[in-house]
C-alpha cells in the first residue's frame, strides 16, 4: 500500500481516537501534505472537522467561534470539490449565523447553496437529498425567526418534499433529515411565529423514536415550550423531565430549556419538580425570592 495513502487513513482512524482540536490539526496538515485525490480526501476531513466544531460551539452558545469554524469549513469545502460536502458546510455556516442573529444573511447562504444543488437531484443520493433538504430547514428557521411566514412556508414545503423523495428517517451525513425532522422543525417555526397551539397540534403526539437522541430532546424542548405558552404548565413539565432520562445533559444545558424553567419558577407556586430540576440545572431565576 503506498505510504501517502496509509497517512490519509491514519487521519481517518484519529478521527475516533483523538480530540477535535488534534483532529483539526491533523487534517490541516494533510491538507499541505497531499495533492489531487488524496489531497480533496483531506480537504473533506478537514471541513466535516470544523462542521464537528461548529456544531458543539453553538450548542455552547458560543455563536461567533461557531461562525468561524464554520466558515473555515466551508473553505476547505470548497476545496474538496464535492458538491455535497459544500452543501453539509453550507447548512453548517447558515445555522452559525443564525445562531448570532444574522436571520437574513442564514436564508441567503443556505439558499444559494440549497441552488447550487438543485441540478443534480435528478437522480440524488440518500446523503444529497438529506442536505438538500436540511438547507431548505435552516432557510425556514430563519425565515420564522425573521418573522417571514411566507418563505417560512415554502421552505418547509420544500423540505416536506425532499423527505418524501428519501421515504424514511435518516442520518445521512449528519442531518437526522426525514419527514419526522421536517415535523419537529415545522413544530419550532409555529412556535417561532408564535402559534404555540399549532405547534402543540403538531409537536405533541409526533413520535420522534426513529431520529438521534438530540432531535428528540430538542424537540420535547420546544413542545415543552408551546406547552408553556399556552399555560399548561404541567405538561410542559413533565415533557422535560421525560427528555432528561435519554438526554440529561442536553436538557440541563441548553439555554432554551434553562430559560423555561427560570420562567416556571417565577410563576406563582411553581411545582416541586420545577424546583428540583432547576437545581440540577444550577438555576435560579431572577427576583428576590431567591
Amino acid at each position: 500500500m503506498p505510504p501517502r495513502l496509509q497517512s490519509l487513513r491514519t487521519v481517518r482512524w484519529r478521527a475516533a481516537t483523538v480530540s477535535l482540536p488534534h483532529l483539526i490539526h491533523d487534517c490541516l496538515t494533510a491538507t499541505e501534505a497531499y495533492d489531487g485525490d488524496e489531497g480533496r480526501r483531506a480537504h473533506t476531513m478537514t471541513a466535516y472537522a470544523h462542521q464537528l466544531a461548529a456544531l458543539f460551539l453553538t450548542k455552547l452558545s458560543e455563536g461567533d467561534l461557531a461562525w468561524t469554524a464554520a466558515s473555515r469549513g466551508l473553505a476547505a469545502a470548497n476545496a474538496s470539490q464535492d458538491h455535497v460536502v459544500i452543501g453539509s458546510l453550507s447548512r453548517s455556516a447558515a445555522h452559525s449565523l443564525a445562531a448570532i442573529g444574522e436571520y437574513a444573511q442564514a436564508r441567503g447562504l443556505a439558499a444559494t447553496a440549497a441552488q447550487f444543488l438543485e441540478p443534480r437531484l435528478g437522480k440524488p443520493t440518500p446523503q444529497l437529498l438529506s442536505v438538500y433538504g436540511s438547507l431548505h430547514l435552516v432557510c425556514a428557521l430563519a425565515a420564522a425567526r425573521n418573522d417571514d411566514r411566507a418563505s417560512a412556508d415554502t421552505h418547509i414545503a420544500e423540505a416536506d418534499a425532499a423527505a418524501q423523495r428519501l421515504g424514511a428517517d435518516g442520518n445521512h451525513l449528519w442531518t437526522a433529515f426525514g419527514p419526522t425532522n421536517v415535523s419537529i422543525h415545522k413544530t419550532t417555526i409555529a412556535i417561532e411565529l408564535g402559534d404555540a397551539q399549532r405547534a402543540i397540534a403538531i409537536g405533541a403526539p409526533l413520535d420522534t423514536s426513529t431520529v438521534p437522541v438530540e432531535r428528540q430532546v430538542r424537540h420535547a424542548i420546544e413542545t415543552a415550550r408551546a406547552l408553556a405558552r399556552w399555560n399548561r404548565i404541567d405538561d410542559a413539565l413533565a415533557t422535560l423531565l421525560d427528555a432528561e432520562v435519554i438526554g440529561p445533559d442536553q436538557v440541563r444545558y441548553h439555554r432554551l430549556s434553562r430559560d423555561l424553567v427560570r420562567d416556571i419558577l417565577t410563576r406563582p407556586r411553581p411545582p416541586r419538580l420545577a424546583v428540583e430540576l432547576s437545581d440540577r440545572m444550577g438555576v435560579r431565576p431572577e427576583g428576590p425570592r431567591w
